[in-house]
Formats: structure tokens, C-alpha cells, sequence
């Protein structure tokens, strides 16, 4: 009987460019362009320059060594992608950019690898995505990105992919929640399971073999990393089922679901900021923002690690009252408002402590109903996943019934992901001391999948690349990469950071 490993494996293996519709191909490269932005923010920040002082700079001799620390630098202020399932770039477009010069990879094989990296990450991740760790926490995803990343660059045979997955799951890194969010831990969450991958490669092509059925076995990855497991969602839909299509890009650094609140913020500070005078704490009598579960819960979770001016830059990336307040204050969030500068500004954690998060059940509903970042699971699992949302439910209030039955029957698993949602909402009410009271709502934010108008999300990504400092001819070059030799891929990934 074929594993589910062996089954993935010879796929992946063996995927080219052609199979891949045009969609998914220009995904894989907006995802450079986003991904390359997260580095050059995270390589800004002070925390980014420590790290680079201790293993180096992004792109070095060494390739293992530049996908370290290009995984550090973009995971770390939470402005990398998301998608059904996993913050994949982080090593689905980071190792294969950082083994190109040395596996000669043209465009088109560089793209292939992005995007075998995409879906066989995403797989793996989906399995155990109704289980404790979710988004960045789920490490494991990077070292699967990370093998499928190097492998399908190498043209492994699909013996050689089997033996590497069972051993890189054999021992995945598990992510202590204090140490994530009460220090400067998160700098490695992408970083050390990438490393874990590659070391795996190179077992691997030593001739260490790892276990065939390391997914599915009773006591194999699914039995330590799932509540719920799913293991048909490994194997789901090959070259139908494309991953690739459900990556939503982040404009703000920022944790899950902040997304709409932080654009409406934005939004609001242009609009009651006068000529020539900004919108200031003074003016407001108090801020109100409903919600899904999902935003609410890691709210509550980050607001325990905050310490005003000295909050770990981890737990802050997390908090909707900082960000929030940040955007309606000053109109912009930016790598700098995760800096002592941004930190030691006494009036947006003045507003910060004046805003109110409040749960709403019909944006909690469709959080749980669209495919990203949940839905697509409990569309899979069906009953199976009824206990999960009942104990996600009880983490805000109760027993978790009301949950399960406010999300109610859910339509069945996507044939193709060519429709996929993300659906984070917000409502922003701001009372202003005034009298005046305005309220905006956003249900899709800036460059998540679901907006109706998709050809937006590219020009979205491009200019967070140049707000980042990148350049046009770098742009245009991530435009033309199907047709670039392999002489011509090493000259762009070696001014990518130029």
C-alpha cells in the first residue's frame, strides 16, 4: 500500500511548470516580491540587525545559511503570507531562493520549486491544522517547505523526498507559547525548523532513511500534532487542489485577523485628521472594535505579555489595541513602530487602553465558514471536527456550544480553491470627544484572497515592495521569470537585496 509520504512524494517530485495554471504561477511570484519585502522590514528593525550579527547576512556562501537567516528576518515581525494552511514563504520561497545559484535553477525551475514547496507544505500543515498549533507556532510547516524547497531544485527522486519528510518529522521543533510570545524566541520559529529540513537533505543524500508512514502511523507526526487529524488532506486533489491559491499578503506587520481592523484605522486618521493636524488621543473619547473569535482570543492572549514601552516586540506584533492605535494616530504602521521610538510614544498607549475588543457572532461565523484559515479543516473533517470547535468555543466563554452552534453545517471541502475566502472583519466605531461618532467596517482586508477584485492584490504587492525599498528592476525581473536563464536568476537573487 502507498504511504501518504510516498504518495505526495511522487507528485511533488515530479511537478513541472506546465502542470501549474497560469494563477498559481503568478502567485508563486508575488510571493517573492512579498516575502523578499518581510526580510528587508524584519533586516530594519534592531532585533533583525542582532540577529544578522550573530549567523550573517542574508545571502552567503553558504545557502543553508542564507535560508536561515532569510526565514529569521521575514517571520519576524509578522509581515509574512498566510495561506490555507501555514505562513509558508518563509521557507517555500526563502530555501529555494537561497540554493539557487548553487542548483543553477532557471526561472522556471525556481518557480517550480516555490510552488512544490507551497502545496507540499500546505498538505502536510492542513493535516494537523484542527489541532494546538496554528500559524507561525506550526513550525513543522518549515521543515517541510524547506525539503520540498531544496529537493524539487535537486531533481531528487521521489525514494529520496520519502526518506527526507520521515526524517524531518521525525523530531519537528514544538513552539513554547511563553517563549514565543515573552522574548525574542520568535526570531528562530521559521529559522530552526528550515535548518531541521535542510539537515534532513543532506541525511538524506547521505543515505539516512526515514520512515515511509511517518504521517499517518499511529504513533507517527499526525498522533503528536493533531487534536483532529486529517490525513487525507495530504493527498487531496493532486495537481486539482492548488494551495498556492488561498495565499492572502500581508501589507502591515501584524498577527492573524488584524489585518481589517489596522485598514480601517488608516482609513479613519485620513479621514477626521484636519489640514495640517493629525488626529490626536485628546480627540477621542473611545474606540470600540467587534470582531471575529480568532482576532479576539490571540488579543487576549498578547495583552498578558504587554509591559507598556518594554513589551516584547513578540507579544506586540500580536496586540490589536497597539496596532490599532498606532494606524488611527499616526496613519501608517511600520517597521519603526515596533522600535523603542514607536514604544516610548506615551499617547497611542494612552488610546491603546481606551479601546474596547468586542466578539461578533456573524464575523465569527464567516471567519469559520470561509476556507482560510480554519474552514477548509472543519469542511474535511465534518463531525470529526465538532469537539474542536466546541473547545476553541469555550476558550472565550462557556462550554463551546454556542460555537458549534453558531457556525452550524458547513458546505463541503473546495474542489479546487479557486473561490477561496479569507474573512477577517472588523468594525471600528470611534467616539470622538466631540459628539461625533464614525464607524467603518472591512471584511476582506488589503491583498487577502476574497477580494472581488483580484488584479488589485498584485499591484497591493508591489508596492509593498517598493515600500520597502525595493526596486522596480527587481520587480520587473520577478515579472519575467519563467523565461530567465539560470545566469540570469543568480544576477536577480543576488541584487534582491540590494
Amino acid at each position: 500500500m502507498t504511504t501518504l509520504t510516498q504518495e505526495l512524494a511522487g507528485w511533488a517530485s515530479g511537478l513541472r511548470l506546465d502542470d501549474v495554471p497560469d494563477d498559481v504561477v503568478a502567485t508563486a511570484r508575488l510571493q517573492i516580491l512579498s516575502q523578499l519585502a518581510a526580510v528587508r522590514a524584519g533586516m530594519d528593525h534592531p532585533l533583525g540587525r542582532r540577529f544578522t550579527e550573530a549567523f550573517g547576512a542574508p545571502l552567503q556562501e553558504d545557502p543553508a545559511r542564507s535560508a536561515y537567516v532569510l526565514a529569521g528576518l521575514g517571520s519576524w515581525l509578522h509581515f509574512d503570507d498566510t495561506a490555507y494552511a501555514g505562513h509558508l514563504s518563509n521557507s517555500t520561497v526563502t530555501v529555494p531562493l537561497a540554493y539557487a545559484r548553487r542548483q543553477r535553477l532557471t526561472g522556471e525551475q525556481l518557480l517550480t520549486s516555490i510552488v512544490a514547496a507551497n502545496e507540499t507544505a500546505a498538505r502536510i500543515t492542513a493535516s494537523c491544522t484542527l489541532g494546538p498549533f496554528r500559524g507561525q507556532s506550526a513550525a513543522f510547516t518549515h521543515v517541510t517547505g524547506a525539503v520540498a524547497g531544496r529537493l524539487r531544485g535537486e531533481d531528487a527522486p521521489a525514494r529520496r523526498w520519502v526518506d527526507t519528510l520521515g526524517l524531518g518529522l521525525g523530531l519537528p521543533p514544538r513552539t513554547v507559547p511563553v517563549g514565543f510570545l515573552d522574548g525574542d524566541a520568535k526570531l528562530f520559529g521559521a529559522s530552526t525548523p528550515v535548518r531541521i529540513g535542510l539537515d534532513a537533505c543532506d541525511a538524506s543524500a547521505a543515505g539516512l532513511a526515514g520512515s515511509p508512514v511517518i504521517v499517518e502511523h499511529p504513533e507517527g507526526f499526525l498522533s503528536r500534532f493533531a487534536t483532529v487529524p486529517l490525513p487525507e488532506a495530504v493527498v487531496t486533489g493532486l495537481g486539482t487542489r492548488w494551495h498556492t491559491r488561498t495565499t492572502s499578503f500581508k501589507v502591515h506587520p501584524g498577527g492573524p485577523g488584524m489585518d481589517s481592523a489596522i485598514d480601517v484605522g488608516l482609513a479613519l486618521h485620513r479621514e477626521l485628521s484636519a489640514p495640517g493636524r493629525p488626529l490626536r488621543a485628546a480627540d477621542i473619547a473611545e474606540v470600540g472594535v467587534d470582531t471575529s473569535l480568532y482576532t479576539a482570543v490571540v488579543e487576549r492572549r498578547a495583552a498578558r505579555y504587554l509591559r507598556g514601552s518594554v513589551s516584547p516586540v513578540s507579544a506586540l506584533v500580536f496586540s490589536l489595541r497597539y496596532t490599532l492605535a498606532t494606524a488611527l494616530l499616526t496613519g501608517r504602521l511600520g517597521t519603526d513602530d515596533f522600535t523603542e521610538k514607536g514604544l516610548a510614544d506615551d499617547e497611542r498607549w494612552s488610546l491603546a487602553e481606551r479601546i474596547e475588543v468586542s466578539l461578533d457572532e456573524g464575523m465569527t461565523r464567516e471567519l469559520f465558514r470561509c476556507e482560510v484559515p480554519f474552514g477548509e479543516a472543519l469542511r474535511q473533517a465534518g463531525p470529526r471536527g465538532t469537539e474542536w470547535l466546541r473547545q476553541f468555543g469555550a476558550a472565550w466563554r462557556g462550554d463551546g456550544d454556542w460555537l458549534v452552534d453558531l457556525v452550524g453545517e458547513l458546505p463541503p471541502p473546495s474542489r479546487d480553491f479557486s473561490d477561496a475566502r479569507k474573512v477577517t472583519g472588523a468594525r471600528v466605531r470611534v467616539v470622538l470627544v466631540d459628539g461625533r461618532t464614525v464607524t467603518r467596517e472591512l471584511d476582506v482586508p488589503m491583498g487577502a484572497v476574497g477580494a472581488r477584485d483580484r488584479p488589485r492584490i498584485a499591484d497591493v504587492v508591489r508596492a509593498k515592495w517598493l515600500a520597502a525599498g525595493g526596486g522596480e528592476e527587481f520587480a520587473d525581473g520577478v515579472d519575467r521569470l519563467e523565461h530567465a536563464s539560470s545566469d540570469e536568476v543568480a544576477q536577480l537573487v543576488g541584487r534582491c537585496l540590494d
